[in-house]
């Protein structure tokens, strides 16, 4: 029995070009002779390497620690000699190299001694712990740490959902892992499910996938799990996590939030599948189930260690056919360009695209806005992609932040439907780029600020109390009326003062008042009076002084 399916703004239905790969059954790529093992392959942190050149490494050991609180281990995808730990090309929009490790496998494929975790015998949040050493990282796309995403959050998490859309044209991974996995999909969601204390588990699958929506009903149904396994219109993007909570529950995440404010948690079925290897094998994440299509002689899902070279894989696939001008990591979408087929495998690479000009002809030229609406239309976030695209382009960044950018989920709908050819989410990544910048400029000024302004008050309590401590020596010596005896120059200032005071003191003894011979009896009378009175205020004065 299929669930409700609830409405969704926005989206559209691409050529899907999913025949091409999903007939044939999963392909198990051969040990390759070396490996090439990214440290960053999953959001957050780089993992912070263990090993270096001359180590000989085994199947399944750690060789990147996490380097944080969001960050993931990497293993040795197989057993042989370090080679070199040095900067490499990777699968990265950027194209830039980033750090390695380099293996050259003995063929022997020696494994570590691997414990299966007693997760049954666990209270729910604690399985979160041991998965850290795992590497486990989300296959759907923002490839975050899964045992990050399955500790104990601050909301309680009523609802686990399996994305098995895979919206996405062109890739089928996920489609041939349900159809050929399905047991072992479902046993890794009910661990999600009991580690998280969610009270049911909803699976997303879209219409154009019929053999994997059944072979999932039947596994829960083998496993007695209360799962509702729901299809779902095939239109782009309803693989997005917001999207389809909101297709499976009606419920819509607010802006600015995610899923688990609302007490929901999805996770791509690769990642279950990857989960249950883990729990009940005890075997770290090392390898993954890629799409290689497009223009290449045998398009294929291959599962492959982490780190093989794509060339390797698009060798699998029956390699490049004549034409071929590029390659697309992901989907055609939301993928990028590959710049050198040597990258290895990661976690986050669900597909290769082989790109010629039939399949992916040239983008015309951009034109200039019509503000037709057509991209509002499109758009799955209900957003206004013409109006973040003038604001953007700007460089008006209080407004795009405004209009919501951060709710852009980058799908590409808006630039696929824009008449006048303007690569709109380009310039949404170059906004939220310039903005992030900013943001962390002015935290950065704004500590600085406050860190001067720390100095300032500490150097004057410093200088307050350095005046006090001088105040109360300077109280104690006058009140003992002498000096330190290892002091010269206090003991000649006070020589110096003593000789003053007995100057004046016999220069007051020895005055003598002039003119008082010829005083009148009333101007004496005052003069006495006045004598009197100093001569009784006398021993207070000195006293004083």
């Amino acid at each position: 029995m299929n669930g409700k399916v609830y409405p969704i703004p926005g989206g559209l239905h691409p050529a899907e070009h999913k025949a091409e790969s999903n007939a044939r059954t999963i392909l198990v790529a051969p040990l390759a002779e070396r490996y090439i093992v990214p440290l960053r392959q999953h959001l957050g942190q780089a993992a912070r390497v263990l090993v270096q050149a001359g180590d000989t490494v085994l199947k399944g050991q750690i060789i990147g620690t996490p380097d944080g609180h969001i960050s993931a281990a990497v293993h040795a995808p197989t057993s042989g000699r370090v080679l070199a730990v040095e900067p490499r090309p990777v699968a990265h929009p950027s194209g830039l190299p980033d750090l390695c490790v380099v293996i050259e496998a003995d063929g022997a494929d020696t494994a570590v001694e691997m414990h299966p975790i007693d997760w049954r015998n666990l209270a729910p949040g604690e399985l979160a712990k041991p998965l850290a050493a795992m590497g486990l990282a989300g296959q759907g796309g923002a490839v975050f740490p899964s045992h990050v995403k399955l500790a104990p959050g601050g909301t309680a998490i009523e609802t686990l959902i399996l994305n098995g859309a895979e919206c996405e044209p062109w890739i089928t991974c996920d489609d041939r892992l349900m159809r050929e996995r399905a047991t072992a999909i479902m046993q890794g969601a009910e661990i999600m499910r009991h580690t998280l204390g969610a009270k049911r588990i909803l699976v997303g699958i879209e219409d154009n996938k019929p053999q994997a929506a059944e072979a999932m009903r039947g596994a829960c149904a083998q496993l007695k799990l209360a799962a509702r396994v729901t299809v779902v219109p095939t239109r782009y993007p309803s693989g997005g996590a917001k999207q389809l909570t909101q297709l499976l529950t009606g419920l819509e995440t607010p802006s600015g939030k995610i899923s688990t404010d609302i007490g929901i948690q999805v996770f791509n079925v690769a990642t279950a599948y990857a989960l249950y290897r883990a729990v009940e094998l005890g075997e770290p994440m090392l390898s993954r189930v890629v799409s290689v299509t497009g223009h290449v002689a045998e398009p294929h899902n291959i599962e492959a260690r982490l780190g093989t070279p794509i060339v390797d894989l698009i060798r699998l696939a029956g390699g490049d056919l004549a034409g071929v001008t590029g390659h697309i990591i992901g989907g055609p979408m939301m993928g990028f360009d590959l710049d050198d087929t040597a990258a290895p495998l990661v976690k986050s690479v669900n597909c290769v695209i082989a790109r010629n000009p039939a399949l992916f002809p040239r983008h015309p030229p951009a034109m200039p806005c019509t503000r037709c609406g057509q991209c509002a239309l499109a758009c799955p976030a209900s957003l206004q992609p013409f109006e973040l695209y003038w604001h953007a382009k700007a460089k008006n960044l209080d407004k795009a932040r405004a209009y919501k950018l951060f709710d852009c989920i980058e799908c590409g709908c808006c630039s696929h439907v824009c008449p006048s050819h303007i690569p709109l989410v380009d310039y949404y990544r170059f906004a939220k780029s310039e903005i992030v910048a900013a943001d962390r400029a002015k935290q950065a000024a704004e500590g600085a600020r406050q860190r001067h302004e720390f100095q300032l008050l500490r150097q004057e309590r410093e200088k307050q109390e350095k005046a006090a401590r001088l105040g109360k020596k300077a109280s104690e010596r006058l009140e003992a009326g002498a000096v330190a005896a290892d002091d010269p120059e206090a003991a000649r200032k006070k020589a110096i003062l003593d000789a003053a005071i007995a100057r004046a003191k016999q220069a007051k003894e020895t005055v003598q008042a002039k003119n008082t011979e010829t005083l009148t009896p009333e101007q004496q009378r005052q003069i006495d009076a006045i004598e009197a009175r100093r001569q009784a205020a006398s021993p207070a004065t000195e006293h004083e002084a």
